[in-house]
């Protein structure tokens, strides 16, 4: 486990997260690769998470895991979830349950990676480590509570570190004040966030009348699918929902608990965890069910709430400021565990804010940038509230369905696969989402989607690879280039016409947005997918662009050309799109499709990056 950080913190940061739960964490490091940022994190608690709370990992996160370099790790410790069965009472014996179906997990479909989970602990130490590893070497203050929030809505040039924060020491016995300034602070401090309170924000929507249990055990069972995921609808005594756990042995168990009246709360119970036990046991009848060791539990209730708006947008008189308080996960949306969304939604928050802010601080982009957070992420919850909110009604123990072959909960959870997955997100038009491009040439390439990924060939060497691999999480943007069907050796390649246009005209976003001195691919990647195979195509035949001198000792980068994999199907097959005229595919630092284009089309590739970039000073060194 990354060491705890003793230190006082500083006085002042570029950006201030508060709270080092599962979004706060992903903020903290993918800001940490840009050591020209300040970043401080902080939390209340004196430590790391130890154990329980969310288990479940998307396709989605491990897509941005592998973004930030260790999807490997959380693939060899996480238990892969292949199948998911569905159990319910009959009708003749409504004291019995019986397995009614068992399929493969549909979410396989929708990314490369598996559908696996992992303790969110050891989610929390790999985001740990990667932080302290990362050229910042960043690592959290714990013990810190905040006290209290103040901004001062000026322009930048007034005030360089409009917020201030001041926060006490949270250890027994040890009374401490710090106050500290940033240019922008962040609020993952969960569902009873301080900051949210600070910023005067309030969840609204429906009340917290729903409460479940959830154990993590060790136990003995004749229940077949114990390592499956499994969903029991019992007739006479309520549902539960079983995950088996990384470790082949451990099992985590949600039960479904009674309605909670009006003003109750779940503590005013005084619920155990044998409560639960028992529960679970009727349940699986007339399945044996041992408790040998109660890891961890928990028992807690949800509602299905959501701020109006993640920034402090409301606070702010004046046309010439921008908003500098922003709140993500818990702390801006919560829900139930049913979807296993909690921890991923979260998480993908924070990557949506993360390369904003990095944009912003970086004269890359202007503040009206950080606007697009809330505006996105807002819907995204939203959604997952209305999906919630549908699922929590379908697995209603009083659902007359539960005694039939086919629930409706049933029909709903496999529907939801591609939802579940994460990578169906789609964010709507704006100044980083074209509102025009798609056609029938981009097939599957859909604006405001995620890239999704395909097999390649790396030029360079022929390794086999998926396309997502060279799209790491370093704030930077793509020019991905679909080639058309004529090699990069004859003159009427569109894409070799594209990039040779990218590189010379006067206007072009790379020289316009590249700050002097700087690599040339240091805010605008130009990578290409060309459909020969690697053993017809060479680099002389490719503009410098393709394979730039970088670095102090100019050094080529032979990462950036790719063509087609034999073995696998061509990638623009797997885009369904056009392989006679190829596309340009705009994509942004989080992975989704900024705007879509055909290769003839610079001008609008060009007016495009206008809208939201600011001059770099001055042309880049080219090497």
């Amino acid at each position: 486990m990354p060491p705890t950080n003793t230190s006082v913190p500083p006085r002042e940061a570029d950006v201030l997260i508060v709270g080092c739960g599962p979004a706060g964490l992903l903020l903290a490091a993918q800001l940490a690769q840009m050591p020209d940022i300040s970043t401080l994190i902080v939390d209340e608690k004196l430590g790391p998470l130890q154990l329980g709370q969310a288990d479940g990992v998307s396709g989605r996160s491990l897509e941005i895991f592998q973004a930030l370099n260790f999807s490997e790790k959380v693939l060899k410790e996480a238990y892969y979830l292949h199948a998911i069965t569905f159990w319910s009472s009959t009708e003749d014996e409504p004291e019995k349950i019986i397995r009614r179906y068992k399929k493969p997990d549909g979410r396989t479909a929708y990314s490369q990676f598996p559908h696996v989970v992992l303790n969110q602990a050891r989610i929390h130490d790999f985001l740990l480590e990667r932080m302290a590893c990362s050229a910042a070497h960043l690592q959290p203050h714990y013990g810190l509570k905040l006290t209290d929030l103040s901004v001062t809505y000026e322009s930048s040039d007034t005030c360089q570190h409009p917020v201030t924060a001041s926060f006490e020491t949270a250890e027994p016995r040890k009374t401490e004040s710090h106050s500290i300034s940033a240019k922008y602070l962040v609020g993952c401090d969960g569902a009873r966030s301080s900051v949210r309170q600070a910023m005067g924000l309030t969840l609204q929507g429906d009340a917290a009348n729903k409460s479940w249990g959830v154990m993590d055990l060790l136990v003995t069972t004749d229940f077949p699918d114990i390592r499956m995921k499994s969903v029991i609808q019992s007739h006479g005594h309520g549902n539960v929902m079983i995950i088996p756990r990384e470790g082949n042995h451990l099992v985590r168990i949600y039960v479904e608990l009674d309605e909670l009246g009006q003003h109750e709360r779940v503590s005013d119970r005084k619920m155990d965890v044998q409560t639960l036990i028992n529960t679970t046991q009727r349940v699986l009848a007339p399945y044996q069910f041992e408790v040998k060791q109660v890891v961890w539990w928990s028992v807690y209730e949800i509602g299905q709430r959501i701020a109006t708006h993640f920034d402090d947008r409301h606070q702010i008189t004046g046309s010439h400021c921008h908003p500098r308080c922003y709140i993500a996960g818990d702390a801006c949306h919560t829900h139930s565990p049913k979807a296993g969304q909690g921890m991923n939604v979260s998480m993908h928050d924070a990557f949506n804010l993360g390369w904003k802010l990095a944009a912003v601080l970086r004269n890359q982009s202007p503040p009206s940038l950080l606007k697009t957070y809330s505006d996105e992420r807002h819907s995204v919850a939203q959604e997952l509230i209305d999906f919630d909110r549908e699922l929590t009604r379908h697995f209603s123990r009083s659902d007359p369905s539960a005694v039939s072959a086919t629930s409706t909960l049933q029909e709903a959870l496999l529907k939801a696969d591609g939802y579940v997955s994460g990578t169906l997100t789609k964010y709507q038009p704006s100044m980083i989402v074209d509102s025009f491009g798609d056609s029938s040439h981009t097939g599957k390439l859909s604006l405001g989607s995620r890239l999704p990924s395909a097999p390649v060939l790396r030029l360079s060497d022929a390794r086999p690879m998926q396309l997502s691999e060279a799209l790491p999480a370093d704030g930077r943007w793509r020019i991905v280039l679909f080639a058309d069907q004529h090699p990069p050796s004859s003159k009427a390649s569109k894409a070799i016409q594209l990039v040779r246009q990218l590189s010379e005209r006067s206007d072009s976003p790379i020289g316009q947005f590249t700050p002097p001195n700087a690599n040339i691919d240091s805010v605008i990647e130009i990578l290409a997918v060309f459909q020969q195979n690697y053993d017809v195509i060479e680099f002389h035949h490719l503009p410098d662009l393709l394979w730039p001198l970088k670095g102090d000792l100019s050094l080529r980068d032979y990462s950036k050309v790719f063509c087609c994999d034999p073995a696998e199907n061509n990638a623009l097959a797997t885009f369904h799109a056009d392989s006679k005229l190829g596309c340009v595919a705009v994509v942004r630092p989080d992975q989704h499709l900024a705007a879509l284009y055909e290769l003839a089309d610079y001008r609008q590739l060009a007016d495009f990056f206008s809208r939201f970039m600011m001059p770099g000073n001055g042309q880049s060194n080219r090497g």
